[in-house]
């Protein structure tokens, strides 16, 4: 049988973290699948660890990544870029993911060249093409481009009927991510001690790094972990604080010689999701643990007074507090101090996602290409 010759693209930190499943659930069918993987290093050095944590060696690194790129030169080095990987390898389908600047040039790339796109993440919106920037446009020309959609919830599924998405090429997968997540924590053994965290306190993981909450907003925040840990003993933070001076100046002014609060570096995915599971509550302002605490029944108070992934918030596992000092303090100490409060957040399934998408992604794939199966799941 003539193998499926599938190329997967991906340029930055969060796409390989959530396309390596993907990746590794083709290379366990080599029978079946001719799988090479294209980076075009629109991130390329926040790549590298993540490629050698899932074992990933990339067929084609195009090394786009220039100081000072603009938007244009990007797209057009991409779009070129993958032009050639195609006429090269003659793909049967390709991989994009989310929605980068990659994602957008690989799939018009590969709509030039006539071959399919699978788009694994898709049908996202905030339904504002300026918000956030360019990221809501690439998307939604990569859903425009697509043959195969891969969903990660009933809303993101509903989004793309309703932008007159053929139904027939709409798959409700999940997230991949959290397929990576509990690769990882199964895989990767953390030990606490390396950031010096103590058993004997409840440890509240703490990020915070977006745009909107540089300055005053900032500030409130620290000034809620300053109350928390004066009004209870037993808790500690741990905070990977971002490069980003806008960040680290505020954070250290603020919180550098607070007893039981750990500022440390940025961390690597596999320290970050174990760190993840070895927490009590987690504050954050990011999307990806978003997805991915719930997994790990951890509850998530999010430092943000709205959010693009609302099916966690609907569901019970994700709480907005924005970044306000009392509405933080109230709301962690109500955690803290009420096991019925802790339980009704840690013990709600996870909306994005049970850690199989990439079978069902490939399921998919070989359902298309007429490929027998022995093994069935169901695609939800």
């Amino acid at each position: 049988m003539k193998k499926i010759k599938v190329l997967t693209v991906f340029g930055t930190r969060p796409e390989a973290i959530k396309m390596a499943p993907v990746i590794m659930e083709l290379q366990k069918n080599p029978l079946v699948f001719d799988s090479k993987v294209c980076i075009t290093s629109q991130h390329k050095e926040m790549l590298s660890q993540v490629l050698d944590l899932f074992k990933i060696k990339p067929d084609y690194d195009l090394d786009l990544m220039k100081p000072g790129q603009d938007l244009w030169n990007l797209t057009s080095s991409v779009l070129l870029g993958i032009k050639n990987v195609l006429e090269e390898f003659s793909p049967d389908i390709t991989l994009v993911h989310g929605d980068t600047t990659t994602t957008l040039a690989a799939s018009l790339s590969a709509f030039y060249a006539r071959v399919p796109v699978g788009h694994v993440e898709a049908g996202l919106r905030t339904f504002n093409k300026h918000y956030p920037f360019p990221e809501e446009i690439n998307r939604i020309v990569a859903d425009s481009i697509s043959d195969f959609h891969f969903v990660p919830t009933g809303r993101a599924f509903k989004n793309l009927l309703s932008s007159g998405i053929d139904e027939k090429s709409i798959y409700h997968t999940g997230n991949t991510i959290i397929d990576a997540l509990l690769y990882t924590v199964e895989n990767h053994k953390f030990n606490p001690d390396s950031l010096g965290i103590d058993k004997n306190f409840r440890t509240i993981l703490l990020t915070s790094h977006r745009r909107e909450n540089f300055g005053e907003p900032l500030e409130r925040v620290c000034e809620a972990v300053k109350i928390l840990v004066k009004n209870n003993p037993d808790i500690e933070f741990v905070y990977p604080v971002h490069l980003n001076p806008n960040v680290r100046n505020t954070v250290h002014k603020n919180l550098g010689n607070i007893d039981r609060v750990k500022l440390v570096n940025p961390l690597e995915y596999a320290q970050f999701a174990a760190l993840m599971k070895e927490s009590y509550i987690i504050l954050t302002d990011s999307g990806g643990v978003q997805e991915e605490a719930p997994s790990l029944g951890k509850p998530v108070l999010v430092l943000r007074d709205e959010t693009e992934r609302p099916e966690a918030v609907e569901c019970g596992s994700v709480k907005l507090v924005g970044p306000h000092t009392d509405k933080i303090v109230s709301n962690v100490q109500q955690l803290l101090d009420s096991e019925k409060k802790y339980k009704e957040m840690a013990l709600v399934t996870n909306p994005y996602g049970d850690g199989r998408a990439s079978e069902r992604i490939v399921k998919t794939l070989m359902k298309h290409f007429e490929v027998p199966e022995k093994n069935h799941f169901d695609i939800c």
